[in-house]
Protein backbone atom coordinates (compact mmCIF):
# COMPACT_ATOMS: atom_id res chain seq x y z
CA UNK A 1 0.00 0.00 0.00
CA UNK A 2 1.08 3.56 -0.47
CA UNK A 3 0.22 7.49 -0.85
CA UNK A 4 1.19 10.58 -2.73
CA UNK A 5 1.95 13.74 -1.64
CA UNK A 6 1.11 16.41 -4.93
CA UNK A 7 2.54 19.77 -4.60
CA UNK A 8 -0.41 22.16 -5.26
CA UNK A 9 1.54 25.19 -6.46
CA UNK A 10 3.50 23.55 -8.75
CA UNK A 11 0.79 21.12 -9.97
CA UNK A 12 -0.42 21.72 -13.62
CA UNK A 13 -3.43 20.00 -13.96
CA UNK A 14 -2.23 18.23 -17.26
CA UNK A 15 -4.24 15.02 -15.74
CA UNK A 16 -1.51 12.48 -17.09
CA UNK A 17 -1.55 10.85 -13.39
CA UNK A 18 -4.77 10.34 -13.59
CA UNK A 19 -4.60 8.85 -17.02
CA UNK A 20 -1.60 6.34 -16.36
CA UNK A 21 -3.17 5.52 -11.94
CA UNK A 22 -3.82 1.67 -12.61
CA UNK A 23 -5.74 1.66 -9.86
CA UNK A 24 -7.65 4.98 -10.47
CA UNK A 25 -7.31 6.43 -7.09
CA UNK A 26 -6.20 10.20 -8.45
CA UNK A 27 -8.64 12.87 -9.41
CA UNK A 28 -8.07 16.65 -10.11
CA UNK A 29 -9.55 18.84 -6.93
CA UNK A 30 -12.03 20.58 -8.31
CA UNK A 31 -12.22 22.27 -5.05
CA UNK A 32 -8.99 23.96 -4.54
CA UNK A 33 -7.40 26.46 -7.45
CA UNK A 34 -3.75 27.07 -7.39
CA UNK A 35 -1.88 30.24 -8.08
CA UNK A 36 -1.58 29.55 -11.31
CA UNK A 37 -5.63 28.91 -11.46
CA UNK A 38 -5.13 25.13 -12.26
CA UNK A 39 -7.08 22.13 -10.34
CA UNK A 40 -4.30 20.47 -8.77
CA UNK A 41 -4.06 16.01 -8.38
CA UNK A 42 -5.00 14.51 -5.50
CA UNK A 43 -5.38 11.06 -4.11
CA UNK A 44 -9.55 10.83 -3.14
CA UNK A 45 -8.84 6.59 -2.87
CA UNK A 46 -6.73 4.67 -0.43
CA UNK A 47 -6.16 1.66 -2.70
CA UNK A 48 -2.64 3.29 -4.18
CA UNK A 49 -0.31 0.89 -4.84
CA UNK A 50 2.73 2.89 -4.59
CA UNK A 51 4.08 2.29 -8.20
CA UNK A 52 5.02 5.41 -8.73
CA UNK A 53 3.40 5.67 -12.94
CA UNK A 54 2.46 8.95 -11.74
CA UNK A 55 5.65 10.43 -10.12
CA UNK A 56 7.43 9.27 -12.88
CA UNK A 57 5.14 10.70 -15.93
CA UNK A 58 4.62 14.60 -14.30
CA UNK A 59 6.21 17.11 -15.75
CA UNK A 60 6.51 18.65 -12.94
CA UNK A 61 7.65 16.17 -10.58
CA UNK A 62 5.02 17.21 -8.53
CA UNK A 63 4.32 13.91 -6.92
CA UNK A 64 6.07 12.57 -4.33
CA UNK A 65 4.94 8.61 -3.60
CA UNK A 66 5.18 6.90 0.00
CA UNK A 67 5.53 3.45 0.43
CA UNK A 68 3.74 1.42 3.40
CA UNK A 69 6.02 -0.88 5.12
CA UNK A 70 3.74 -3.69 6.46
Amino acid sequence: MGKIEVNNEICKACGLCVYVCPKKVIELDKDILNKHGFHPAKQFKDDCIACASCAVICPEAAITVYRENK
